[in-house]
């Protein structure tokens, strides 16, 4: 059996411990070290939303660079999601998962001690590549290596790992705000800690099964499958994925011919939607939105808020990762874009007072940020990473995955600017717009993947 140096070895002995019907333990193991990316993802991409206001005091920043200091991430999140699917169909899923790893960590420390804000932007984009790459590989990965009973529950593992992130990071900004004007430096650096536990932990699991297969490692594919459902099972399992690879050209050519065209507007307009129905403006801008238009709301204050905001979004997500593989992707998807709809509409009214009413803006974003969570937060990651063929699923998911960062870059570049053209409540307005465009191509376009295997709705497309 080939081997790759530092990949775990794996026997047919160590397969039949596991019995008949796999080893549960294996797959959940797998996929929480696959999920801690998740957990680093949520956590720098909300740590800004506390450190920016101690941050553009000290360097000085108007609400164009402050845009530019918030977005910086995502600029890198675009350029690392372009590259690895394609760099992990060439050399492992688990491979690029561990260059994020590393990229997490320096960037931590690099976003730490910056003097001026070109210093910041470079840290924060290398942070971005190491995004982008986690936010296709890890749902990707969970995805092949999952048994289809339970793969929504644990791909929405990995959103509920992003929102554990965003939590600590609200958690940190308040508990570290205390500490004076430069404690935006200990904001960013305590990231370095998860960083290093999440390279370690790469160590200890297995390369992606169906990756295997398409690299002719049909033995190493077997014995891993035979620890996730049990040698019997396994045997029919490795069937499907070798039969559905032989059958795919891996081109990207592929994704444009007619059996693929959907999945591939479904994977991409939800991705784009997710964004722009506006949950970011939350996320990244909570504390600002607290602090400049409700004017009552002192910096400590706002990050409370945002405390409130992580524990909900923490709590509602709980609830999607329990309930989306009984009720299904598209009844979440349905039910939390229109319900964010009505959030955003709600906001919208809001920000009508003079000056807004603290409770009332607070409660909007609580039910926005609880709508979100149970269906377009994890949904949309379950769907992108289900609905592609083995041989392009990873290039086909970062195609997905960039329009995604480019969405979420082009709002968060424009709220604050979006806000001053047409006040917050035409901003909200728009988003609100957005949803309902999202509840509509669901309702229109969107089949049921509930308890299907990767093969099976791989031909589903092409009975289209």
């Amino acid at each position: 059996m080939e081997s790759n140096a530092g990949e775990p070895t794996l026997n047919n002995a160590a397969a039949q411990t596991a019995g008949a019907v796999g080893s549960s333990a294996y797959v959940y193991l797998a996929a929480i070290v696959a999920a801690t990316s998740g957990l680093l993802f949520g956590f720098d991409i909300a740590v800004i939303n506390g450190a920016i206001i101690f941050l553009r005091s000290e360097l000085h920043l108007n609400d164009v660079q402050t845009e530019f200091a918030v977005s910086a991430l995502l600029f890198g999140c675009i350029f690392g999601a372009s590259f690895a699917g394609w760099l992990s169909d060439r050399i492992g899923r688990r491979r690029v998962l561990m260059m994020a790893a590393a990229l997490f960590a320096l960037s931590a420390l690099g976003a730490a001690i910056p003097r001026t804000l070109t210093e910041f932007v470079a840290a924060r984009v290398a942070g971005g590549l190491a995004i982008g790459a986690a936010s296709v590989l890890a749902p990707l990965y969970i995805a092949e290596v999952a048994p289809a009973k339970i793969r929504g529950r644990l791909v929405a593992m990995n959103q509920m790992a992003i929102v554990s992130g965003i939590l600590l990071a609200y958690l940190a900004n308040w508990l570290l705000a205390f500490t004076g004007p430069s404690s935006w430096r200990w904001m960013f650096a305590v990231a370095a800690v998860p960083s290093a536990a999440f390279l370690i932990g790469l160590f200890f699991v297995p390369e992606s099964p169906r990756w295997l297969v398409e690299n002719d490692r049909g033995e190493e594919a077997h014995t891993v499958l035979s620890r996730i459902n049990g040698p019997v099972v396994a045997a029919a399992e490795l069937h499907d994925i070798q039969q559905a690879v032989a059958e795919e050209s891996g081109s990207l050519a592929e994704l444009f011919r007619k059996g693929l065209r959907r999945p591939l507007f479904i994977a991409v307009s939800l991705a784009i939607l997710q964004q722009i129905t506006g949950i970011n403006t939350v996320l990244f801008y909570g504390s600002i939105i607290f602090k400049d238009q409700v004017h009552s709301a002192s910096s400590s204050s706002a990050m409370f808020a945002n405390v409130i905001v992580g524990l909900v979004n923490f709590g509602a997500t709980i609830v999607a990762l329990g309930t989306i593989d009984k009720l299904g992707r598209r009844p979440l998807l349905m039910l939390s874009s229109g319900a964010m709809a009505l959030c955003e509409v709600g906001l919208a009214v809001a920000f009508l007072g003079h000056p807004p009413s603290a409770m009332f803006v607070l409660a909007m974003m609580l039910l926005c940020v609880a709508a979100f969570a149970i269906g377009l937060g994890p949904g949309v990651w379950v769907l992108i990473a289900e609905i592609f063929p083995t041989r392009i699923r990873g290039r086909a998911m970062s195609i997905a995955t960039v329009w995604l960062w480019i969405a979420c870059t082009v709002l968060t570049m424009t709220f604050l600017s979006l806000a001053n053209a047409v006040t917050p409540t035409g901003a909200f307005l728009i988003y609100a717009a957005m949803c309902v465009v999202t509840f509509l191509i669901v309702w229109l376009a969107v089949p049921e993947t509930r308890g299907k295997s990767l093969e099976q709705i791989e031909r589903l497309w092409s009975k289209e």
